[in-house]
Protein backbone atom coordinates (compact mmCIF):
# COMPACT_ATOMS: atom_id res chain seq x y z
CA UNK A 1 0.00 0.00 0.00
CA UNK A 2 1.18 3.55 -0.71
CA UNK A 3 2.46 6.03 1.84
CA UNK A 4 0.11 8.20 3.85
CA UNK A 5 0.91 11.71 5.08
CA UNK A 6 1.41 12.24 8.81
CA UNK A 7 0.45 15.71 10.05
CA UNK A 8 1.09 17.64 13.22
CA UNK A 9 -1.68 19.39 15.16
CA UNK A 10 -1.06 22.53 13.07
CA UNK A 11 -2.05 20.64 9.94
CA UNK A 12 1.50 20.59 8.56
CA UNK A 13 2.96 17.48 6.96
CA UNK A 14 5.67 15.94 9.10
CA UNK A 15 6.51 12.71 7.24
CA UNK A 16 5.04 9.77 5.33
CA UNK A 17 3.83 6.54 6.91
CA UNK A 18 3.44 3.24 5.09
CA UNK A 19 0.16 1.64 6.12
CA UNK A 20 -0.18 -2.13 6.23
CA UNK A 21 -2.20 -3.37 3.26
CA UNK A 22 -3.64 -6.23 5.33
CA UNK A 23 -5.53 -3.68 7.45
CA UNK A 24 -6.01 -0.47 5.49
CA UNK A 25 -5.81 -1.69 1.90
CA UNK A 26 -8.18 -4.66 1.74
CA UNK A 27 -11.21 -4.77 -0.52
CA UNK A 28 -14.10 -3.93 1.85
CA UNK A 29 -16.62 -6.70 2.43
CA UNK A 30 -19.97 -4.90 2.39
CA UNK A 31 -22.03 -7.89 3.56
CA UNK A 32 -19.94 -8.47 6.69
CA UNK A 33 -19.75 -4.72 7.32
CA UNK A 34 -23.55 -4.47 7.16
CA UNK A 35 -23.98 -7.40 9.56
CA UNK A 36 -21.54 -5.83 12.03
CA UNK A 37 -23.42 -2.51 11.98
CA UNK A 38 -26.74 -4.28 12.57
CA UNK A 39 -25.15 -6.23 15.45
CA UNK A 40 -23.76 -3.06 17.05
CA UNK A 41 -27.02 -1.16 16.74
CA UNK A 42 -29.02 -4.11 18.05
CA UNK A 43 -26.78 -4.37 21.11
CA UNK A 44 -27.71 -0.79 22.02
CA UNK A 45 -31.36 -1.76 22.45
CA UNK A 46 -32.42 -2.44 26.02
CA UNK A 47 -35.29 -4.72 25.07
CA UNK A 48 -37.27 -3.76 28.18
CA UNK A 49 -40.46 -2.89 26.28
CA UNK A 50 -43.53 -4.68 27.60
CA UNK A 51 -47.32 -4.69 27.21
CA UNK A 52 -50.00 -6.57 29.12
CA UNK A 53 -52.19 -9.28 27.64
CA UNK A 54 -55.81 -9.69 28.69
CA UNK A 55 -54.76 -12.10 31.42
CA UNK A 56 -52.38 -9.54 32.91
CA UNK A 57 -54.65 -6.48 32.94
CA UNK A 58 -56.30 -5.99 36.33
CA UNK A 59 -60.07 -6.21 36.60
CA UNK A 60 -62.54 -7.61 34.11
CA UNK A 61 -63.55 -10.61 36.18
CA UNK A 62 -67.29 -9.98 35.96
CA UNK A 63 -69.23 -10.55 32.75
CA UNK A 64 -70.35 -7.08 31.52
CA UNK A 65 -73.91 -8.21 30.77
CA UNK A 66 -75.82 -11.42 30.42
CA UNK A 67 -75.14 -13.65 27.46
CA UNK A 68 -78.50 -13.41 25.68
CA UNK A 69 -81.45 -11.11 25.39
CA UNK A 70 -79.80 -7.67 25.46
CA UNK A 71 -79.46 -7.22 21.70
CA UNK A 72 -75.79 -6.47 22.12
CA UNK A 73 -72.84 -8.61 21.14
CA UNK A 74 -71.88 -11.19 23.71
CA UNK A 75 -68.99 -10.19 25.93
CA UNK A 76 -67.13 -12.15 28.57
CA UNK A 77 -64.80 -9.49 29.98
CA UNK A 78 -64.17 -5.75 29.85
CA UNK A 79 -60.46 -6.53 29.51
CA UNK A 80 -60.77 -8.19 26.10
CA UNK A 81 -58.59 -6.53 23.42
CA UNK A 82 -61.50 -4.76 21.71
CA UNK A 83 -62.37 -2.86 24.91
CA UNK A 84 -60.73 0.44 25.94
CA UNK A 85 -58.30 -0.45 28.72
CA UNK A 86 -58.25 -4.07 27.60
CA UNK A 87 -55.25 -6.26 26.95
CA UNK A 88 -52.90 -5.88 23.97
CA UNK A 89 -52.81 -8.56 21.28
CA UNK A 90 -49.31 -9.64 20.16
CA UNK A 91 -47.71 -6.66 21.90
CA UNK A 92 -43.97 -6.41 22.59
CA UNK A 93 -42.48 -8.35 25.47
CA UNK A 94 -39.00 -8.09 27.02
CA UNK A 95 -36.41 -9.74 24.79
CA UNK A 96 -32.70 -9.78 24.07
CA UNK A 97 -31.73 -8.23 20.72
CA UNK A 98 -28.10 -9.39 20.85
CA UNK A 99 -26.76 -11.06 17.73
CA UNK A 100 -23.74 -13.28 17.27
CA UNK A 101 -20.79 -12.85 14.94
CA UNK A 102 -17.57 -14.83 14.99
CA UNK A 103 -14.23 -13.19 15.63
CA UNK A 104 -12.97 -13.38 12.04
CA UNK A 105 -16.06 -11.60 10.78
CA UNK A 106 -15.75 -8.89 13.43
CA UNK A 107 -12.14 -8.24 12.46
CA UNK A 108 -12.99 -8.24 8.75
CA UNK A 109 -15.81 -5.77 9.35
CA UNK A 110 -13.51 -3.39 11.25
CA UNK A 111 -10.81 -3.65 8.58
CA UNK A 112 -13.45 -2.98 5.90
CA UNK A 113 -14.56 0.15 7.75
CA UNK A 114 -10.95 1.33 8.07
CA UNK A 115 -10.30 0.61 4.39
CA UNK A 116 -13.29 2.77 3.43
CA UNK A 117 -11.83 5.64 5.48
CA UNK A 118 -8.67 5.43 3.35
CA UNK A 119 -10.56 5.03 0.05
CA UNK A 120 -12.82 8.00 0.77
CA UNK A 121 -9.92 10.12 2.09
CA UNK A 122 -11.53 10.52 5.49
CA UNK A 123 -8.48 9.34 7.45
CA UNK A 124 -6.20 11.90 9.12
CA UNK A 125 -3.03 10.62 10.79
CA UNK A 126 -1.26 12.86 13.30
CA UNK A 127 2.15 12.31 14.87
CA UNK A 128 0.67 12.95 18.33
CA UNK A 129 -2.27 14.68 19.94
CA UNK A 130 -0.83 16.80 22.71
CA UNK A 131 -3.17 19.33 24.28
CA UNK A 132 -1.56 21.85 26.64
CA UNK A 133 -4.76 22.78 28.45
CA UNK A 134 -8.18 21.20 28.98
CA UNK A 135 -9.91 23.95 27.00
CA UNK A 136 -12.45 23.19 24.31
CA UNK A 137 -11.20 26.19 22.33
CA UNK A 138 -7.79 24.58 21.89
CA UNK A 139 -9.29 21.36 20.55
CA UNK A 140 -11.49 23.36 18.17
CA UNK A 141 -8.35 25.01 16.84
CA UNK A 142 -6.71 21.63 16.23
CA UNK A 143 -9.79 20.33 14.41
CA UNK A 144 -9.84 23.45 12.25
CA UNK A 145 -6.15 23.04 11.40
CA UNK A 146 -6.80 19.43 10.38
CA UNK A 147 -9.93 20.44 8.41
CA UNK A 148 -12.11 18.09 10.42
CA UNK A 149 -15.24 20.20 10.70
CA UNK A 150 -17.83 17.44 10.50
CA UNK A 151 -18.54 14.47 12.77
CA UNK A 152 -15.11 13.29 13.88
CA UNK A 153 -13.76 10.17 15.58
CA UNK A 154 -10.48 10.70 17.43
CA UNK A 155 -8.46 7.57 18.18
CA UNK A 156 -5.45 7.77 20.48
CA UNK A 157 -3.13 5.15 21.94
CA UNK A 158 -3.88 6.29 25.48
CA UNK A 159 -6.32 8.80 26.95
CA UNK A 160 -5.14 11.71 29.05
CA UNK A 161 -7.11 14.19 31.13
CA UNK A 162 -6.50 17.24 28.94
CA UNK A 163 -7.72 15.53 25.76
CA UNK A 164 -10.79 14.13 27.54
CA UNK A 165 -11.76 17.51 29.03
CA UNK A 166 -11.07 19.39 25.78
CA UNK A 167 -13.34 17.14 23.71
CA UNK A 168 -16.19 16.23 26.06
CA UNK A 169 -18.25 19.36 25.27
CA UNK A 170 -17.99 18.86 21.50
CA UNK A 171 -21.13 17.05 20.41
CA UNK A 172 -19.74 16.11 16.99
CA UNK A 173 -16.52 14.59 18.36
CA UNK A 174 -16.04 11.09 19.77
CA UNK A 175 -12.84 10.13 21.60
CA UNK A 176 -11.66 6.52 21.87
CA UNK A 177 -8.57 4.55 22.73
CA UNK A 178 -7.27 2.24 20.00
CA UNK A 179 -8.32 -0.77 22.09
CA UNK A 180 -11.94 0.48 22.16
CA UNK A 181 -12.40 1.11 18.46
CA UNK A 182 -15.41 -0.54 16.83
CA UNK A 183 -17.01 -0.76 13.42
CA UNK A 184 -20.11 1.33 14.15
CA UNK A 185 -18.15 4.31 15.49
CA UNK A 186 -15.78 4.25 12.49
CA UNK A 187 -18.64 4.13 9.99
CA UNK A 188 -20.66 6.81 11.82
CA UNK A 189 -17.89 9.40 11.69
CA UNK A 190 -17.28 11.64 8.67
CA UNK A 191 -13.62 12.01 9.59
CA UNK A 192 -11.25 9.83 11.60
CA UNK A 193 -8.24 11.38 13.31
CA UNK A 194 -5.78 8.80 14.60
CA UNK A 195 -2.34 9.09 16.12
CA UNK A 196 0.64 7.30 14.60
CA UNK A 197 1.04 5.17 17.74
CA UNK A 198 -2.64 4.16 17.57
CA UNK A 199 -2.19 3.14 13.92
CA UNK A 200 0.63 0.79 14.87
CA UNK A 201 -1.38 -0.62 17.77
CA UNK A 202 -4.33 -1.36 15.45
CA UNK A 203 -2.08 -3.01 12.90
CA UNK A 204 -0.56 -5.28 15.54
CA UNK A 205 -4.00 -6.40 16.67
CA UNK A 206 -5.68 -6.83 13.28
CA UNK A 207 -2.93 -8.54 11.30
Amino acid sequence: MGKYAVLNIKGEKVKDLTLKTEVWGIEPNNAVLYDAIILSRASLRQGTHSTKTRSEVSGGGAKPWRQKGTGRARQGSTRSPQWPGGGIVFGPKPRDYAKKMNRKERRLALKSALAYKVLEKELIIVDSLEVNSPKTKEMLGILENLKANRTTLIVVEELNDNVILATRNLENVMLLEASEINTLDVVSADNMIITEAAVKELEEVLI
